[in-house]
């Protein structure tokens, strides 16, 4: 596990138990997708092996705000993030994700091809009650939509 966290295999199924028990127990449940922003433009100008070092430290500043027993950081894939919240609404789902990116920045990973100058991250953040009528598979859509939309609207930001 090249960033310690999750495998994106472990993320479906955990995604699987915790919408089971969000559903049991009509509680929310949340999801935050994360992205390094312009992580391509800084393998190329850094290598693969820093590329490796800022991907672990995102990674642990990501972990290190997942508290509960029912949240799970994980790899999404490339230089994507997800993390789960159990019984977490879309307002404390936004403030975890703001402290996530808020977390990113302060680590001030040189970034010389970021407008920003450091390692940011964007984030798409959803939450649902889930009841039969829907499956998981609409929670990380709506969150990806919301990252896209984080991208579009300038990098660096929360949106949810």
């Amino acid at each position: 596990f090249l960033t310690g966290l999750a495998n994106r295999r472990h993320f479906d199924d955990f995604l699987g138990w915790e919408w089971r028990r969000a559903l049991r127990e009509s509680n929310p449940l949340s999801l935050i997708m994360f992205d390094v922003d312009l992580f391509k433009s800084y393998n190329d100008h850094y290598g693969h092996i820093e590329g490796d070092q800022c991907l672990k430290q995102v990674a642990h500043g990501i972990k290190s705000l997942m508290q509960r027993p029912g949240d799970l950081a994980a790899r999404y894939g490339g230089e994507e993030f997800v993390a789960i919240l159990a019984a977490t609404d879309l307002p404390e789902a936004m403030a975890i994700a703001e402290a996530c990116r808020s977390r990113i920045e302060s680590l001030k990973i040189p970034h010389a091809m970021s407008p920003f100058g450091i390692v940011t991250v964007s984030s798409g953040v959803c939450s649902t009650v889930p009841c039969d009528m829907n499956a998981q598979s609409t929670l990380v859509d709506a969150a990806d939509k919301k990252l896209y939309f984080a991208k579009s609207n300038g990098r660096n930001r929360v949106e949810g």
